[in-house]
């Protein structure tokens, strides 16, 4: 997978929250399915993110970027700084 394709996937899963929260106010207003694709998203956001940073670092290292892997969510979600 290259830079732009997880760019892509990205901006489809931006898209998706954004029409989450445009039928609510806020998280509170969402039926319970709505929350929880919701954190879903954000959290497979979280994870794309990641895998670009990743993918920025080995480059920048002078390594192969596609050896940059997804991360489960408990790590990506567990990050403390």
């Amino acid at each position: 997978m290259e830079d732009a394709d997880v760019l892509q996937h990205i901006e489809r899963l931006v898209s998706e929250e954004d029409a989450l929260y445009a039928h609510a106010a806020d998280v509170h207003e969402m039926d319970g399915e709505q929350q929880r694709r919701l954190r879903e998203v954000q959290v497979h956001l979280d994870q794309c993110w990641d895998l670009l940073r990743q993918r920025q670092a080995r480059r920048e290292f002078g390594e192969d970027p596609s050896q940059a892997v997804l991360r489960s969510a408990g790590t990506v979600e567990d990050y403390t700084g």
